[in-house]
């Protein structure tokens, strides 16, 4: 383990690095993050459903939004309905097993996902196999498609409606980032000011 002064730096330099990716993301077109709260809300309203995917920390990220979505995020109000479809273990295991990795979020977006509803996938590259085969299975049946993204996005940039990207090469940075704009489409879709 490093000495305490060592140590100290290294947390620093964590925290400028958020930082600085935090205020990158700013100065770009924060369209695409409103438009993603839009059709979050108007799905919503419409009786509609949000379906959440990703892998390893975006899973944890689906998850937290579909939680502020069904719970609460800042105001006491009506529960949206909102699934993350990393969450069922045995949904998962038995999709892999049987029709492989790349399909335990098409799969469950042909059998969830109604025209209306919202696939929104998180990827910090842009390219996991999985993430874009939801996508693409969300598209065939008419979903409206949201990706959070890293890097340049990727193939999952081009294969969604609605692309929200954190420009940074850093997993743990662009996912620190990630959970701010999905903190700020709560706070839209909940109409706080």
């Amino acid at each position: 383990m490093a000495d305490a002064g060592e140590a100290a730096r290294v947390v620093e330099g964590a925290l400028d690095d958020a930082v600085a990716l935090n205020r990158k993301v700013r100065a770009l077109d924060l369209t695409p993050v409103v438009k993603a709260a839009e059709a979050i809300r108007g799905a919503c309203a419409a009786g509609g459903k949000v379906l959440a995917f990703g892998n390893g920390g975006s899973a944890a990220d689906a998850q937290h939004l579909a939680a502020e979505l069904v719970g609460r995020f800042e105001r006491d109000r009506p529960g949206l309905a909102a699934v993350s479809l990393s969450s069922d273990t045995s949904v998962l295991t038995s999709v892999a097993n049987d029709n492989g990795f790349a399909r335990v979020f098409a799969r469950q977006i042909e059998a969830l996902g109604r025209a209306g509803d919202v696939a929104f996938a998180i990827s910090t590259s842009g390219e996991s196999a999985n993430v874009v085969e939801g996508i693409r299975a969300a598209s065939a049946r008419g979903l409206r498609t949201i990706a959070l993204t890293g890097r340049t996005g990727g193939s999952l940039a081009a294969a969604v409606e609605i692309h929200i990207n954190v420009p940074d090469d850093s997993a743990a940075r662009v996912q620190e980032v990630h959970i701010t704009l999905i903190h700020a489409i709560c706070r839209l879709v909940e109409g706080v000011k």
